[in-house]
């Protein structure tokens, strides 16, 4: 038999999380972002679950040909363009649309003769200081791309950096709006700005963005960037990683727990051992006090997590016995909530799913 570990993605939960994209920015075009597997809940899936999107987006040139073979015919962009002189050809091959960030990226488009013509989306950056054009080189590049012939669009598009925090106090969405608008210009084209964060807050920002295309990624899959929870906002989680007690042991005052003895019990405990550890993916910086769920009951992660199991405080729950079901993260328990006890984030969790985790699927509130 194997070991009781398994994920299962809810693609209801993300049907209705990009119903909910769709009503925070009605007028607008949504890219769906499926990178990096579709944040650890496979290609396949992200296919079905956002097949109601205008488009996918992702980094992967070669999963973006997957998204094709596997009958995706709707627009597909890479979000960071391609890398060297090869890939060139493989978009308009496979109808892929493309960021554009670099002069370098520039040139490899005007020396390429393609067969059919490409859309670009040229980015600008405005303050995330990662990839893209600074303002005011932005419209040198566009002239230049302007005049490829095998260029058949170009969108303008930026990255906020803080838009799970309107007022950042060192870089606002505004101000990064208004370096965009300085940029840009009156340039043709259509406009794409709001990542997650944008799309949550696009009410609040309704006279400052005008999006063509947003492209929400974190909240698809239930989680958001920071700021207010998921719940709040109406999102679902669209993955849950189950396991099981597979051991039990009664330890008293004095007694350690795990590697390092880094837990101690101040009286007597009830430890449950359960099937997940770093290996699987659940990470192992997750410190005393980091929720689980056993049963039903929210109670406490203690001692350290090792290569394939970890302990939790089975006292609140008495009844507990070797079987008893337990939720690491998803239906019951955010997963915002363990990544920030954990010290990192949603995203992280989601993609750091390790192979040997079985993958189920089922809707939100079943036992997969």
């Amino acid at each position: 038999m194997p070991r009781p570990l398994f994920a299962t993605i809810h693609l209801d939960s993300m049907q209705h999380n990009l119903a909910q994209a769709r009503s925070c920015a009605p007028l607008a075009k949504i890219w769906a972002v499926v990178k990096a597997d579709a944040y650890g809940h496979g290609l396949e899936r992200a296919l079905r679950g956002f097949a109601s999107a205008d488009g996918l987006a992702l980094v992967e040139l070669e999963s973006a040909i997957r998204l094709r073979q596997l009958g995706w015919t709707k627009p597909i962009l890479l979000l960071e363009g391609f890398f060297e002189a090869a890939d060139v050809p493989m978009l308009a091959e496979h109808d892929i649309a493309t960021a554009v960030h670099s002069i370098e990226q520039v040139k490899l488009l005007e020396y390429t003769q393609l067969y059919r013509p490409i859309d670009v989306y040229l980015k600008m950056n405005t303050g995330m200081n990662r990839l893209g054009f600074r303002p005011d080189d932005y419209a040198a590049a566009h002239k230049r791309l302007s005049a490829i012939r095998d260029v058949r669009s170009i969108t303008h598009m930026t990255h906020f950096a803080n838009a799970d925090e309107l007022e950042h106090p060192r870089l606002t969405i505004a101000e990064q709006v208004r370096r965009f608008r300085a940029g840009a210009g009156e340039l043709a084209g259509e406009r794409s700005l709001s990542n997650s964060g944008g799309v949550l807050h696009q009410a609040e920002l309704a006279d400052q963005l005008s999006n063509d295309w947003v492209r929400p990624g974190i909240m698809l899959y239930g989680g958001t960037p920071g700021g207010r929870s998921a719940h709040d906002f109406g999102l679902r989680p669209t993955m849950t990683l189950r396991s099981e007690i597979i051991g039990i042991q009664h330890i008293g005052p004095g007694d350690t727990v795990g590697y390092g003895s880094r837990f101690e019990a101040e009286g007597p405990m009830t430890i449950g051992v359960v099937a997940c550890g770093y290996a699987d993916g659940y990470p192992r910086s997750a410190p005393h006090g980091t929720p689980v769920i056993v049963d039903g009951v929210r109670t406490t992660l203690v001692g350290r997590v090792s290569m394939d199991m970890m302990t939790v405080d089975l006292t609140p729950v008495p009844n507990a016995r070797i079987g008893s079901k337990v939720t690491l993260w998803g239906d019951g328990l955010p997963i915002d909530d363990v990544a920030q006890a954990a010290g990192t984030i949603g995203y992280e969790l989601m993609c750091a799913l390790a192979p040997r985790v079985r993958v189920t699927e089922g809707r939100l509130g079943s036992d997969g």
